[in-house]
């Protein structure tokens, strides 16, 4: 499987914003409809407690839909994360670019993905350049970091939801090194606290390290 997103990146640095929603999950050439396999919040607020269970897969103040479709990925298909202010937005009305900060995915390997609740221990990041996953369901973790409002704790804006996916026809065998979210990152993280309007040189995205494929 491999992940991008709509929104611009270099190097999964680029544009994040103050208020956005992952809505739909294109596979292939197959764009999903609104909130189909993702767990799809109500309002589109951020989550700023990294120590949060919300910190996974969103809900508490943007309380979040359960949807029952696991969506089918065939191994070795390019899946996009499409990202949108509201749920009503169009295309052109994605995320306000006056806020910057790094462009993520996580995937947890679950036993079934519409009834996981997404956080604690088994997620690894995903580079843009893609994974061979062992077949099975996932929950497929798209994140967005704002970082207008870094400068002190507390002040960094995680957007983040989940989709259910089903890897079909994967022939992975290693297992990745995980963590847990909550407990991937920290609060004083340099890349979570930080001001990034005083002559930022380089960045070091929060998380774990990306692998290089399972």
């Amino acid at each position: 499987m491999k992940f991008q997103t709509t929104v611009p990146v270099v190097a999964l640095l680029g544009i994040a914003s103050s208020h956005t929603i992952f809505t739909q999950l294109t596979v292939g050439s197959t764009t999903n409809g609104i909130g189909v396999g993702i767990r799809i919040p109500s309002y589109d607020g951020p989550i700023t407690d990294v120590n949060s269970n919300y910190i996974a897969c969103n809900g508490g103040p943007n309380p979040t839909t359960a949807s029952p479709k696991v969506i089918d990925v065939q191994a070795g298909t390019t899946v996009k994360a499409r990202w949108r202010h509201t749920q009503e937005s169009t295309a052109s009305d994605v995320i306000d670019a006056g806020h910057k900060g790094p462009v993520m995915a996580y995937l947890k390997k679950v036993s079934n993905a519409a009834t996981d609740p997404g956080y604690g221990s088994g997620w690894f990041k995903i580079s843009e350049a893609g994974f061979t996953n062992p077949s099975g369901q996932y929950l497929l973790r798209a994140e967005l970091i704002a970082l207008h409002g870094a400068r002190t704790s507390g002040g960094a804006q995680f957007y983040m939801e989940c989709a259910q996916i089903n890897i079909t026809g994967g022939t992975g065998s290693k297992t990745p090194a995980t963590v847990s979210l909550p407990g991937a990152y920290r609060a004083t993280d340099p890349g979570i606290m930080l001001d990034i309007y005083q002559g930022l040189k380089s960045y070091t995205i929060p998380g774990m390290l990306m692998g290089n494929g399972v």
